[in-house]
């Protein structure tokens, strides 16, 4: 049984896509999708990694685009919020009323 999910994603392009989820009552990996698997180096014995083994109740790649979303273009402004644009870093010292 499919339990789906609206999500966005923003690579390789920006678009909603509806995509499959895990089960949440899975006894195998308790509702995560997967188990995660650390790992050592064989000579050194010290950690090298994770690896990640998906369990058989979710499809990670069961997705359907529903929407593309467009880029904003480079030459429109950003929005502003009391004179001070968003992602600028600086504060305003007007009072917010």
């Amino acid at each position: 049984m499919l339990r789906l999910r609206i999500q966005r994603v923003t690579w390789p392009k920006s678009a909603l896509i509806l995509t499959d989820t895990p089960r949440p009552d899975c006894r195998d990996c308790e509702g995560d999708g997967g188990t995660a698997y650390d790992y050592g180096d064989q000579e050194t014995g010290e950690y090298a990694g994770t690896d990640w083994e998906p369990c058989p109740c979710w499809n990670e790649h069961r997705r359907w685009t529903l929407l593309h979303l467009p880029r904003r273009p480079r030459w429109l402004p950003r929005r502003t919020c009391g004179g001070v644009q968003w992602g600028s870093g600086g504060y305003s010292n007007e009072p917010p009323f």
